[in-house]
Order: C-alpha cells, then structure tokens, then sequence
C-alpha cells in the first residue's frame, strides 16, 4: 500500500515540475506562438496572468511556458 501511495505521489510531483501554468491551461499553441520572429516583426505579447501565477506557484513553470511557446498570447486578430 505504502509503494503505490509513494509512487503516485512521484508521479504527481514529477508532472507538476514538468508543467507551467500556460502549457496546462493556456489551450492550444498556435505556431505564431512557437516561432521567433524575424527581423522586422513585432514581438510577441507575454500572458501577464499566466507569469504572474508560474512565478507565485512554481516558479520553473516559467521555464517551460516560455521554452513551449505558451506564455505568449495568440496571434492578434486583424479586422
């Protein structure tokens, strides 16, 4: 009993260490937000919310978001 408790215990422990608050909740990736831009372009806005609560949280979860791409918000919707 006591090797099943620990074992999920591990489990819970090493999914939260490999997530972030943007790659958990955050929704799709869009390749807009996976991409560099290039010279020339505008930046990519950063999820406020979503940094705010990685760095309260767990703050290595700021790592992950911004290696993913999830940290940025989508690409802008042009009217």
């Amino acid at each position: 009993m006591k090797t099943k408790v620990s074992q999920l215990l591990a489990v819970v422990c090493i999914a939260a260490t490999l997530s972030g608050c943007a790659t958990v909740f955050g929704g799709p990736r869009t390749s807009y937000q996976t991409t560099k831009p290039g010279p020339g372009e505008p930046k990519r806005n950063l999820r406020v919310g979503a940094l705010i609560a990685d760095l309260l949280l767990f703050w290595p979860g700021t790592f992950i978001d911004l290696a993913t791409g999830a940290i940025y918000t989508p690409a802008p919707t042009t009217r």
